[in-house]
Parts: structure tokens; sequence; C-alpha cells
């Protein structure tokens, strides 16, 4: 088991030096630079295609061993409510500071800038609600594998979960059989993972070789408050609210969740750490059902740090431009821009395009602006993705104590180092879908994971 730890680690190590070379390749010759964005993007695209599997496996053999329907509705309700309200928190946060900056001052709009306004206006048209819900649903069930949708999968796995949990000792092997194909999804994706120092080199190389150093100095008062921001809102508001609801520790959590981190902040994409986030929320001992129907759903409702760069980006673009919003226009505006923000979470760039439609949706003079802030937007993509991740991460922990799905003493074992995460497999083969609950087992294995109703049970979970 050393051995395999090692090279995992030694993995990691390489994506830090491919970032250093990355950045020193961006200076060194931009040029060059800017034709290595390909390696990254192709990366990505690469854990894009295994996150529609990953969802699907969790999330049905979730709902598979739950005994109750109700169960599955009450942490899905309960984690919508979370969500909406530390969407309010980030946006009252980035209000605060961003009026306390005042960070688009003194800035002038140039015609260049002006330009790509119009152009990131046109990416980022609003869509109204009807259609978004419409959209959840895909054309047909296997669509909603090939269409990278999100939220389709997710539809589609409620529904054969909850057709499993249905059938009883009927749906077992089929159950046995997700359980199976899920292993080997995560086997290919700790494959893809060894490709991440040349995805991470590239997509590094590339953005340094097309912003340089310029934009980032004059832009520096809004980058700098935007990170300070996001700080603010994981360590004070998200850490005080783990450890006094749970009693874990955020910084215990983050370090646990390092490696995730990392990847996220040399792809600028939270979603390239989603898959793993699945796997190392049920190793810490969070139930199967709750991971499986929180770190989706977050995904695409809990976005603390678009909420919060949304919020600092209007105000920006409102100073720059010489008309500063009203406190009434503020809350508006950004209450109408987090509605259309939603599904922006995982996208790299999706952040700026939702600023720009809501601006043309709501306050079209505006528009113009967002050219001001093309050039850093990347950098600034950073930390909107680290800050969705570890606002999904908590979140998860938070709704299975809440939710009585969450195992403390594992918790502790695994945040302590002694139950270390398999980074070969993805899979805890020693860890059952839910924490131990009096009479049962505390170990379970995969096959009863994948088959949560033994034949010994009836479908209701009462013994035969």
């Amino acid at each position: 088991m050393a051995a395999k730890r090692d090279r995992t680690h030694y993995l990691y190590i390489a994506v830090i030096a491919a970032v250093l070379l990355g950045i020193a390749v961006g200076f060194a010759a931009p040029g060059v630079a800017v034709e290595l964005k390909p390696l990254g993007t192709g990366f990505v695209n690469l854990i894009k295609m295994m996150i529609s599997p990953v969802i699907f496996c969790t999330i049905v053999l979730g709902i598979g061993s739950v005994r109750k329907a109700a169960k599955v509705g009450a942490v899905g309700g309960l984690a919508l409510g979370y969500f909406m309200v530390m969407s309010t928190v980030a946006l009252a946060i980035g209000l605060l500071v961003g009026n306390l900056l005042e960070p688009g001052s003194g800035l002038q709009l140039t015609e260049a800038a002006r330009s790509a306004g119009e152009a990131q206006a046109k990416a980022g048209g609003a869509e109204s609600t009807p259609e978004f819900l419409l959209g959840i649903i895909p054309t047909t069930m296997v669509s909603a594998f090939t269409g990278g949708e999100v939220l389709q999968t997710l539809l589609v796995a409620l529904l054969v979960g909850f057709a499993l949990q249905a059938m009883g000792a009927a749906g077992e092997p089929v159950l046995r059989g997700i359980g199976h194909v899920q292993k080997l999804v995560f086997r290919v994706l700790a494959m893809i993972m060894w490709a991440a120092p040349v995805g991470a080199f590239g997509a590094i190389a590339a953005v340094v070789g097309a912003t340089g150093i310029d934009a980032l100095k004059s832009l520096a008062v809004i980058m700098i408050g935007f990170y300070a921001t996001c700080l603010l809102f994981v360590f004070l508001v998200l850490g005080t609210l783990l450890r006094v609801c749970t009693g874990v520790s955020l910084f215990a959590l983050l370090r646990y969740l390092g490696r995730e981190f990392l990847l996220i902040l040399s792809t600028s994409s939270s979603e390239s750490a989603l898959p793993r986030l699945i796997a190392k929320m049920e190793h810490l001992g969070v139930s199967r059902p709750v991971t499986g129907i929180t770190v989706p759903t977050g995904y695409s409702f809990n976005l603390d740090g678009t909420a919060i760069y949304l919020t600092m980006s209007s105000l920006f673009v409102a100073e720059a431009m010489g008309t500063p919003l009203a406190l009434g226009e503020q809350i508006s505006l950004l209450l109408f821009m987090i509605i259309a923000s939603k599904g922006a979470a995982g996208v790299t760039g999706a952040g700026l395009a939702t600023l720009a439609g809501g601006l043309q949706s709501h306050r079209p003079e505006l528009v113009d602006g967002v050219g001001l802030i093309v050039g850093i937007d990347r950098f600034m993509s950073e930390a909107r993705a680290l800050t969705n991740f570890a606002g999904n991460a908590v979140a998860t922990v938070l709704i299975g104590t809440w939710t009585k799905e969450f195992d403390r003493d594992r918790a502790a074992e695994v945040l302590a180092g002694r139950l270390p995460f398999d980074e070969k497999t993805l899979v805890d083969d020693g860890h059952g879908t839910q924490p131990a609950e009096p009479g049962t087992a505390p170990e379970a294995t995969p096959a009863a994971s994948a088959a949560p109703v033994p034949a010994h049970t009836s479908k209701d979970g009462v013994p035969v």
C-alpha cells in the first residue's frame, strides 16, 4: 500500500512542477504558450467524460440502499434550502466588500474592451426559468450521458434508483451490476489522473501567455479584493458553520481535499474534481445517498464563489462606467443574476458569460464594461472554482450531519490520516453506503453496498 501512495504522491508533485513550468513558459514565450491550450482543454474534457457515469452509479446505488423514498426527498429539500441561504450570505459579503473597495473607480473603457464586453453578452444570453426546467429533461435516457448535462444525469439516476428500490429483491442483480460498473468507472478515472501534469502545464501556460503581467497590474484591486472576499467567506462563514454544526475542523477538511484543490487550481474548473469529491466524501463517512444527491445538485445550485464574483464584478463595472448602482439596484440586479447563473459552477469562463448576460437583460448600458475584466477573468475563475468546491464539500458534511447520515468517528480517523483514501481505485472497499446504525454491521463490503437489501429481508428491510 505504501508504494501505491508514493506513486500518487509523486503524481501531484509533478502537477505542481508542471504549473510552475507553465507559468515560466507563459512569460518567456507567450506566443508558444497560447498554442498549448488544447493540452489543458483535453485533460478537462477527459474528466468531464467520467462525470455522468460517476453520478449515475453513485446515486442509483445510494437510493437503492435507502428503505424509504421520502428520505431521499428530505435530503434534496434540505440541500436546496441550505444552498439558497448560503448564496444569499455570499451575495451580502460580496456587496459589502465591493462597496468598501469601489474597485472600478478611475478606469477608462477602451474600444477593445467595449467589443469584448459585447461578445461576452452574446455568449451569455439569459435563460428563462421554464427553459431551465425543461432543459433538465433529456431527449432520451441515454442522451443524458452523451450530452454531459449534470442535472439531466441526476434526473435519470433518481428515476432508475427509485425504480430499483420499488423492485425490491428483483432489483438486487441490477444493483450488484451497477456496483461493479462503478468500480470500473473509478478505475478509469484513476488512470486519467496520470495525465494531470500535462493538462496543468498546458492550461497554465496558455492563460499566462494570453494575459501577461500588465493586465494583472492594472486590475490588481479587483483581483485582490475578490480573492480576499472568497477567503473571508470560506474561513469565516463556512469554517464557523462547519465547526459549530459538526465539530469538524475546516483546515483538516481542506487538507484532506488538498489534491482536489491543486487539480482545480491547475485547470480553473471545479468540475474537474467532481468525481473525486463524490468518492472522498463517501470515504470520509457521509452516506452514499447524501453524497450522491448533495454534490451533483450543489454543482448547479451551490454557487458561493460565483455569487461573490457576480456581486463584486457588477459593482466594479458600474463604477468603471461612471454609473454606480444604488443599493436597491444592487439587490435587484444581483438577485436576478444569481437566478440566471444556474449550472455555471463547473465550467471555465461561464461566470463571465453569466455576468454579461445578466447585465444585458437587466442593465444593458453596463454590458460594454464587462470587457474591462476579460483579461483577468481566468485568474478570478480560479477563486470562483475553489470557493464553489469548498462550499460543496462543507455542504455535504453539513447535510450528512443534519440527516444523521455522517459517521463522525470514521471522519476523525480519516482526517487524522489513519484511514487513507485509496488513490488507485477511488472506491472504498471497507465502508458501506451509510454510517453504522444500531444492530447493523459497521463495515459493509462492496457487494453489500451494491445490493443493500439482502436476500433474507423484505423490500422494506423487515427480516423474513
